[in-house]
This record gives structure tokens, sequence and C-alpha cells, in this order.
């Protein structure tokens, strides 16, 4: 009976242990590893009257670590896009031949083809925040996709059920977050991800994200926001993945 009651404690204390653990979220690159990022977006407008399906490839090289900052540098590799609004379509794979797009898709390309072979160079610290970035040739719009961070960590180590906020305002609309810790797992830390939306929208925010404990880099990300653009009905879906090549 002793014994019984002994293993019953001792399970208690390692699950209660468990419960209390705590990370520190960071940002822990290692000079010249690479990484690839997949982007993937899809927005539908009221009842199907725009939708917009993106897919961007992006790589990501780092080049410096000193301290708590790092440098890096990023490339495009592929973009597809898939665009439908008031009747209008237009497709576009920078990864095929003239011969194998339309004339929308050919102007489409003639737009993207330099921010294609743009060399975007930024600067960040630990917890995630983006601090420089330069494109090189400067082209309108290619820093966007690298200017602002998924996440910003918190100073202090988190345990499970703690939460801490983001705001960033991006294109006329101001995203507030809210990120609380579902799990601490041996490998990843999980996770919820909620929020309000609001500026020439107005809606929610809902989604999850999978950190990879270690390098602390967040290797996938899920996000929906649900807003109200001009009495309209906007959907966004956007998933990213993170791997190391």
């Amino acid at each position: 009976m002793i014994k019984k009651i002994t293993a019953l404690v001792l399970l208690f204390v390692s699950t209660v242990t468990l419960a209390q653990e705590k990370v520190l979220l960071r940002l822990n690159y290692e000079k010249g590893a690479s990484y690839t990022m997949d982007m993937k977006m899809n927005q539908v407008m009221g009842a199907g009257l725009m939708t917009n399906k993106m897919n961007i490839v992006m790589k990501q090289s780092i080049t410096e670590v000193t301290g708590d900052s790092y440098n890096a540098t990023v490339k495009f590799d592929r973009m597809i896009m898939d665009m439908s609004q008031g009747g209008m379509t237009v497709s576009y794979d920078s990864s095929k031949q003239d011969s194998e797009l339309d004339d929308a898709g050919k102007m489409m390309k003639t737009r993207m083809e330099p921010m294609l072979k743009t060399v975007i160079t930024m600067k960040g610290n630990n917890l995630g925040e983006v601090l420089e970035t330069k494109a090189e040739p400067n082209i309108p719009g290619a820093s966007d996709y690298t200017n602002d961070s998924s996440v910003v960590y918190p100073e202090n180590k988190v345990a499970v059920g703690d939460t801490w906020t983001m705001s960033k305002s991006k294109n006329g609309l101001d995203m507030n977050f809210e990120y609380k810790v579902k799990s601490i797992e041996a490998n990843n830390v999980v996770l919820e991800i909620g929020g309000k939306v609001a500026g020439i929208g107005e809606g929610d925010i809902k989604g999850s994200m999978n950190i990879d404990r270690k390098s602390g880099v967040p290797v996938t990300s899920n996000i929906d926001m649900t807003m109200k653009v001009q009495g309209q009905d906007l959907i966004t879906n956007m998933t990213v993945t993170y791997t190391k090549n």
C-alpha cells in the first residue's frame, strides 16, 4: 500500500513539474545556416467576388550572428499567383516559360521579374524583431515580405498557459495578436494565436504556431483572418513553413 501511495505521489510531482516547465523563446540562428520559407495565402471576398491565391518561396541565409543580433540575406525563389476579380483572371508562375503563359500572365511576369532578381539584406534580433531591411535593387514592395515578424518573443520565460501580445500595422490594417503557450514538448513549443484587426477592415485573428525549441525558429504557422471590408466579408488564410536546408 505504501509503495502504491509513493508511486502516485511521484507521478503527481512529475506531472506538476512538467506542467510548470518554462522555456526561454529566442532565435538561436547559426552563421552559415540557410532556410527555405514557403508561404501560401488564400483570400476570398464576398461570394467569390474576388479571389486571390499566392505561393511565394524564399531562401534565407544567415550571414552573421553577433550577440543578440543577426544579419541575413533573402532571395525570392518562386512566385505563383492566381487572381480573379470582376470576371478577369490572372495566372502567373515564375517557373514557366513565356510560351506557357497567357497575355495576362506575361504582363504579370514583366512586373514580377525585377522582384525575383532582388537581394534583400536584413538585420534582426533574437526576439524576432526585424530592425533593418534593404532591397537591392530597390524594388517597391520587395521588402514587405521580410520587414515584419510573425511573432516577437517575450523577454521572460513562459510556461503552458502564459500569454503575451504583439501589434503591427500594414497596408491600412492594425493587427493585434495574442499568443498563448498551448504545450511545451521535447522538441517543440506550440502556440495558440488570437487577436483583432482594425483599420480599413475589422475582424478576428485565429491560428497556431509550432516553434522548434532548440533554434527558436517558427517552423510552421497557420493564421486565419476574418474581417469586414467595405461591407464585404474578407477571409484570409496564410500558412508558412520554414525549413532548414
